[in-house]
């Protein structure tokens, strides 16, 4: 009942090749070496496939994802044809996208085919999913009908879920079998995965019963039943459910892998923790790019897709930008009759802009991994606030000893202190604030957030700087 592709035999593996010295691969500072990099060209200059087979056939995957990334365009493709069947195509997992798609470009469909049927369904997924349906529908033909089946299935899923991430090889028994026929069946069946943790047991539908570790397996008798002693999985993973959700079961149960059941909750897949690493990764790398405003971009993204990515966000800062001069427009008179004041309308806006994104960056943080919510947000609002307060009194001391000191007037360091007080209660605010509303409009507050915080934090500060400037010292305003 093991709904897996041929493997070796999972009880007696043949020997693992010898992994490359990472001596020759990264120098002392973890970086890539340049000398092995130089003789990688070299070799693919010359057409040398015997050198690069001698060198490259045995780095692991993510070393292999390293080196692809390091070449040119065009040395990708070469060291992909000249390595021929030596190429480790789970290495294209490995890699950003603009360079997978890049490499399977530029190979025939049938090409291809062949090195989906060498990998792991997740990595084959990983792979399909970014080609286009009518290339993909081809590839599909090309493979066995099993194959083709599960692929199928897998791609049927929404994109980021645990359906697209989860390994369809697994290894499922009826709960009658005892442990001496699951184990004889673990040595003799050739056709179970490399590596799996768990045995799930089905009924003959292959809804999902339970799950047994196997370690309990190898310590029991061989008489008990399956029955007696599986345990219930208790953390069956929806395959439509979000991948970053999935993520965080593993973290909050510490898991090594997981079943993964379709809505009649038969078995479908199982999720490991090796995929669940890269989704924590990818979801954290996706957080911090676009509280930067950069969206997905990717290193190896040409100069015209950089471009489009970062426009957009470019142009609503432009205009949030010059919201904030509207509001200095205001006081162009109060400006003009007291030169301090534009000396030190940057401080208040800086020190404003940056308490917000740290705030705003915890709040973020916090709604990706579910620890904010409608019951603790009102506690985490008020900590903000009171936080805003605190830190805004006490800077507010040192600029307003420090300005008084700098133009010779207690009076400017006491508005620039109660103007950055102000303004920090307000960044404060913003930076809870404006996470939680996108986030329960749907929008990505990762994304959004930083823009609309920064615009508040300047609005906020120069009216608050100017306006107390001018009430303060009886300044005329236009």
């Amino acid at each position: 009942m093991a709904d897996r592709q041929p493997e070796d035999d999972v009880l007696d593996p043949p020997a693992a090749a010898e992994p490359a010295n990472p001596s020759a691969i990264y120098d002392a500072d973890g970086g890539f070496d340049a000398g092995y990099l130089h003789s990688v060209t070299e070799a693919i200059a010359a057409d040398d496939a015997e050198h690069l087979k001698r060198h490259v056939v045995d780095l692991h995957e993510s070393e292999l994802g390293d080196l692809l990334e390091h070449l040119s365009p065009d040395d990708r493709q070469s060291l992909v044809r000249l390595m021929g069947a030596d190429f480790d195509y789970a290495a294209l997992t490995e890699v950003d996208e603009a360079v997978r798609l890049q490499i399977v470009d530029a190979m025939p469909n049938a090409q291809i085919a062949e090195a989906v049927r060498a990998l792991d369904s997740d990595d084959a997924v990983y792979i399909l999913e970014d080609l286009e349906e009518e290339d993909r529908k081809e590839i599909l033909e090309q493979l066995p009908f099993r194959e083709r089946i599960r692929l199928r299935r897998a791609l049927e899923y929404p994109d980021e879920s645990a359906g697209r991430r989860m390994q369809t090889e697994f290894v499922a028994v009826p709960p009658y079998w005892t442990v001496g026929q699951t184990i004889d069946y673990l040595r003799d069946e050739d056709g179970l995965p490399d590596n799996f943790s768990q045995i799930f047991v089905v009924d003959p539908s292959f809804k999902l019963l339970g799950a047994v570790d196997l370690d309990r397996i190898l310590r029991m008798r061989r008489p008990a039943t399956i029955e007696e002693i599986m345990h219930e999985t208790r953390h069956a993973i929806p395959a439509d459910m979000d991948q970053e959700e999935a993520a965080q079961i593993f973290e909050q149960y510490d898991l090594l892998s997981a079943a993964v059941v379709d809505a009649t909750q038969r078995l479908v897949g199982v999720l490991t923790i090796d995929d669940v690493v890269d989704v924590i990764q990818q979801e954290a790398e996706e957080d911090l790019l676009r509280l930067g405003g950069v969206g997905d971009e990717e290193l190896s993204d040409t100069v015209l897709t950089t471009v489009r990515s970062r426009f957009l966000w470019l142009l609503i800062n432009l205009g949030t930008a010059i919201l904030a001069s509207v509001v200095i427009g205001f006081f162009d008179a109060t400006i003009q009759q007291m030169v301090a004041l534009a000396v030190l309308m940057p401080i208040v806006a800086s020190m404003g802009g940056n308490a917000g994104t740290q705030t705003m960056t915890v709040a973020v943080r916090a709604l990706a991994t579910r620890d904010i919510d409608i019951y603790n947000a009102g506690r985490v609002i008020r900590r903000e606030v009171l936080v805003g307060i605190l830190n805004g009194v006490a800077f507010a001391v040192i600029i307003g000893v420090v300005a008084g000191l700098w133009f010779e007037s207690w009076g400017i360091g006491q508005v620039i202190g109660l103007a950055l007080i102000i303004n920090m209660i307000a960044a404060a605010l913003a930076g809870i604030l404006i996470p939680l509303l996108l986030d329960r409009v749907g929008a990505d507050p990762a994304l959004a957030s930083g823009t609309f915080v920064t615009t508040v934090t300047d609005v906020v500060g120069f009216f608050a700087f100017l306006g107390l400037a001018a009430w303060w010292f009886g300044l005329g305003s236009s």
